[in-house]
């Protein structure tokens, strides 16, 4: 099975032209139930139309209710967000402390990811 990757295949090229003619399709239909007056539509036999209302009104509700998405999810974020006094903002079980015994970095390389300890952050930023 070949590996994911986000570079262009010609299937995907198919799939974004056709949603590019897509948008532009749709837009046009929509672009034309807003502007040409209704009895010209009945008179090319397009009798069933949701009403003139949701020209402005669909647009306006797709806005309002993305902007409730976003606010709903950053208050989620901050409802899941441990308080500061919690141990677990400090440490956890995934954590990785370097042991100096054990490294041995080449010069110029690049030192291997670990977490700080709280007391080495503290002595760095406060020089207690």
């Amino acid at each position: 099975m070949p590996e994911h990757s986000p570079s262009p295949t010609p299937e995907r090229a198919v799939y974004g032209f056709v949603l590019y003619l897509g948008t532009y399709f749709g837009l046009g239909l929509y672009f034309i139930w807003a502007c040409v007056p209704e009895e010209w539509l009945q008179s090319i036999g397009i009798t069933y139309l949701p009403q003139r209302y949701w020209v402005l009104a669909g647009p306006i509700y797709l806005c309002v209710a993305f902007v409730f998405a976003v606010l709903f999810y950053i208050a989620y974020n901050f409802t899941i967000t441990l308080p500061p006094d919690s141990i677990n903002t400090i440490t956890d079980q995934h954590a990785q402390y370097i042991n100096e015994e054990k490294i041995s970095v080449p010069l110029g390389s690049v030192p291997p990811l670990y977490d700080i300890p709280l007391s080495q952050v503290n002595r760095a930023l406060y020089q207690d």
